[in-house]
């Protein structure tokens, strides 16, 4: 096993699951929640798996999983990104 043992470990409610489930599935859905529907059923599976060998197993940085574990530990049952996340679009007005 690579790496410590996880500090957060989440326990997922079954609709958070399912729509997890349906996600990871899609053939058209952005990549980053895919990976993250992937790790939602991977940490399902295995909760004691290292956030280095999960981040291996789904492409995420071990640093990522360990941001995601403690959000879902904090009950924050979401695969998308917080609002006011990286750089704002900018374009010109109309003249």
């Amino acid at each position: 096993m690579s790496g410590p043992q996880p500090t957060f470990r989440p326990w997922f409610p079954p609709d958070f699951l399912e729509q997890a489930h349906t996600i990871a599935q899609q053939r058209t859905v952005r990549f980053q929640l895919r990976q993250r529907a992937t790790l939602v059923l991977l940490l399902h599976e295995e909760p004691t798996l290292s956030n280095v060998e999960a981040g291996r197993s789904v492409r995420l940085h071990p640093d990522s999983v360990r941001d995601w574990r403690r959000r879902w530990s904090q009950g924050d049952w979401t695969l998308e990104d917080r609002a006011g996340r990286g750089r704002k679009p900018t374009f010109s007005p109309p003249r």
